[in-house]
């Protein structure tokens, strides 16, 4: 978020949803009681897995769906029923949505010639926002003579032309390869930042929210679980959902045998105890999910210093730069290490015993609820 951005922030947020709530068919709520701020200048991403509710509330703020209650305010002004065409607001779609028919330079004319811009002004909008993308020489090629990665520049110009407030940008990067994609987030966010822009993102990538994002919502079963930025998401995880979704994790049931200073020690399969730290409030007889990042265990030799969880190395997995391996224990859970492919204390191969250990404030502990679904909070 650039200075400037920051700085109108006192102004209010850009965006305001206001109790809002989606249904379709009357019976199923597809977002329920959204309240939800976007500051200025904010690069927010909106969360989830499929059905989750994070692209029908883009779609809302967007105007192509209507709120069946609530409010949406822009700037101060409600747009709740506003038609699309009078929001003043980029969006890019995840297919592009870009007119064959029009060269690059009338793709990205486009809205401004919607909006009554005379051609010598809009030309040079054209070329200013061409520059932007990095696409100075394609003025006049065809949608169908550029790459993905190029294609996905002039949507992105198309969206910035007539210098918007916001833009909307629904898993745009989602057609792209791996290594163009993970190049594109760089851009993206580097362009966010030298413009200031507020923009509004939506994906069920866990890399791309944490790469790119000021803050990230994650959405499930309409609702958002966690609004927070995407080091304190990953660290302090609100609940047993996001803790799932965001990044990978090993999941372990227990029951709480006692909890002293701030800590829990839990039973879990194959009576095994684990000293954990509570997320929610907890007490001895408590089922609970334990939710341990692979990164946050340390391997050692059996027999040494360190205390933990006797275990042998199962599969390894070589990442580049890691090592991916995955631990049997007695009668107990799986567990999954992920590990420097050098220094390791011991040797990484099949069948090698270890001593799997961790601290017990890297180890999360979740309530279960009564009816035994995990907590969503």
């Amino acid at each position: 978020m650039t200075g400037e951005a920051r700085a109108e922030q006192g102004a209010g947020p850009l965006v305001r949803f206001s109790g809002i709530r989606k249904s379709y068919d009357g019976r199923t709520v597809v977002v329920d009681d959204l309240d939800l701020d976007i500051a200025r200048g904010e690069f927010l991403t909106l969360l989830g897995p499929s059905g989750s509710g994070k692209t029908t509330t883009l779609m809302m703020l967007a105007g192509f769906e209507v709120p069946t209650a609530g409010r949406i305010l822009l700037g101060g002004r409600d747009i709740t029923v506003l038609p699309p065409h009078r929001r003043g607001i980029g969006v890019v779609f995840q297919n592009y949505a870009l007119f064959p028919h029009m060269t690059v330079a009338e793709n990205i004319a486009y809205p401004l010639a919607v909006r009554g811009v005379s051609k010598a002004d809009a030309a040079v909008q054209v070329r200013a926002a061409l520059d932007m993308v990095k696409l100075g020489g394609f003025a006049e090629r065809r949608p169908a003579q550029l790459s993905g990665g190029q294609q996905q520049r002039v949507a992105l110009a198309r969206a910035l032309v007539f210098g918007p407030e916001l833009v909307l940008l629904d898993e745009p990067l989602g057609a792209l390869d791996k290594q163009l994609r993970e190049q594109m987030q760089y851009e993206l966010k580097q362009l966010h930042e030298k413009i200031g822009v507020t923009m509004v993102y939506v994906t069920h990538d866990q890399g791309e929210a944490l790469t790119m994002s000021d803050r990230v919502a994650v959405f499930n079963d309409g609702r958002i679980q966690q609004l927070a930025p995407p080091t304190v998401l990953y660290e302090r995880p609100a609940n047993a959902f996001v803790a799932g979704f965001v990044g990978e994790n090993n999941r372990l049931a227990g029951r709480v045998e006692a909890v002293t200073g701030g800590e829990a020690l839990v039973v879990v399969e194959g009576g095994f105890r684990i000293r954990a730290r509570p997320v929610d409030p907890i007490a001895a007889g408590d089922a609970v999910v334990l939710s341990l990042r692979p990164e946050h265990v340390v391997l050692s030799a059996p027999g040494g210093a360190q205390a933990g969880i006797p275990a042998e190395i199962d599969r390894v997995v070589y990442l580049g730069d890691a090592l991916r391996l995955v631990l049997t224990t007695a009668g107990g859970p799986d567990l999954v290490v992920k590990a420097a492919t050098r220094g390791l204390p011991v040797e990484p191969e099949r069948g090698r015993a270890v001593v799997a250990a961790f601290r017990a404030e890297d180890c999360l502990a979740f309530a279960v609820p009564a009816d035994g679904g995990a907590a969503h909070g």
